[in-house]
């Protein structure tokens, strides 16, 4: 991967992963799939390869991201689903071609044909969706703390109280803040 672009902040979780591909919605953004090529580097890492990807596909997959965002802010917040995402959902996942198969070590897989396409690749990814915003999976939906990310993530930890979307960028950055302003507090005007 070309060290010109940001790095993929992959988590355990498709889905949301994928709507990290932009971060900082809430400050300077940061577009991590800002080519055709960079989409295919993070499917790829993400294990969903596909030999490459036009620009028409690249817009289909942030329309997906973006749709995925939407609805899982909606209901981290338990807000209406807005009906525009919730089509864009069901169309990817609809038109997608891929096949869950079980690894030796008993973990669910995708495999995508020799002849899968992003589109089928962008299938899975709703898929995934589906079954996390409709709480069909152990854990729940909830929004990164940080004023500057405020990025939907699927909380699986054992309390469900999580604040971060990821503690190495957003909860560490939001630590260093809050110990700045204590040392300023704390060092006042000297005597």
């Amino acid at each position: 991967m070309s060290a010109a672009f940001p790095d993929f902040r992959l988590g355990a979780v498709l889905a949301t992963s994928f709507t990290g591909t932009l971060s900082e919605r809430h400050g300077d953004a940061v577009e991590r799939i800002p080519t055709p090529q960079r989409l295919v580097d993070w499917l790829a890492v993400s294990g969903l390869a596909v030999d490459s990807c036009t620009a028409a596909q690249l817009e289909l997959a942030r329309e997906l991201r973006e749709s995925i965002h939407a609805a899982a802010t909606a209901a981290a917040v338990q807000d209406a689903l807005p009906v525009s995402a919730v089509q864009v959902i069901n169309d990817r996942s609809a038109q997608g071609r891929a096949a869950a198969i079980l690894t030796p070590e008993g973990r669910r897989q995708w495999r995508l044909d020799s002849a899968s396409c992003v589109e089928d690749a962008l299938g899975v990814i709703a898929a995934d969706a589906i079954s996390i915003i409709a709480g069909e999976r152990d854990g729940k939906l909830a929004l990164c703390a940080s004023p500057t990310c405020q990025a939907a993530f699927f909380d699986t930890s054992r309390s469900r109280t999580r604040r971060w979307c990821d503690m190495n960028t957003c909860g560490n950055r939001q630590k260093k803040a809050r110990f700045h302003a204590n040392q300023r507090k704390n060092a006042g005007p000297a005597d």
